[in-house]
């Protein structure tokens, strides 16, 4: 918890991850992951796979990241590269679901994972999601969880556990939580997402 308290207290580049994380040092790692852990989730839940089954291909990216971080040429192909090799691990997840179903199943060749491409519309929608995702990371440490709080979590917190957490009034919530929608729509459309 102290190394990715660490690594949340300063804005961090790709390439400064993949140079500290090259270098050996674990506050970029786990920055590294906490920056794209939900970019990696979010392709096998895409495909429909159980959250035990897109756990594993979590699990194997983050090992194949790990191993293929020092050959990475440029830094700022991670977040694609990370698309794309999770597009195949859960590729080959499915083949691998299939043969064990129907072992006398011939498998097609399109059935094969290497060389494919992550689809067109679900590279588009993976793209905003972390675009959406590394701007909330952007806001000062009160709007981000206070967006997390209203957002993202199922069901939304009410105003008043929001208030207690954030050390609020609750009367000051919803001008809080404007004032934070506006730094959260300039960091986007600086991003070009709007």
């Amino acid at each position: 918890m102290k190394l990715l308290s660490a690594a949340r207290e300063r804005p961090w580049t790709d390439e400064q991850l993949v140079r500290e994380c090259r270098d050996g040092s674990q506050v970029a790692w786990s920055a590294l992951i906490d920056k794209y852990k939900n970019l990696i989730f979010s392709i096998p839940i895409k495909f429909g796979l159980p959250r035990e089954d897109a756990a594993d291909i979590f699990q194997t990216v983050c090992a194949e990241l790990l191993v293929g971080l020092p050959q990475l040429r440029e830094p700022k192909a991670l977040p694609k590269w990370l698309m794309q090799t999770t597009y195949h691990q859960c590729l080959r997840w499915k083949k691998s679901k299939i043969t064990t179903a129907d072992a006398g199943l011939d498998l097609k060749p399109d059935a094969e994972a290497d060389g494919r491409e992550l689809p067109e519309e679900m590279l588009y929608q993976v793209e905003r999601e972390q675009s959406v995702r590394e701007a909330i990371t952007g806001l000062s440490p009160r709007c981000r969880r206070m967006v997390e709080m209203l957002f993202f979590e199922d069901p939304p917190r009410p105003y008043l556990e929001v208030a207690r957490e954030l050390k609020l009034a609750v009367g000051s919530i919803g001008f809080i939580r404007g004032m934070c929608l506006k730094k959260l729509r300039v960091r986007l459309e600086a991003k070009r997402f709007i």
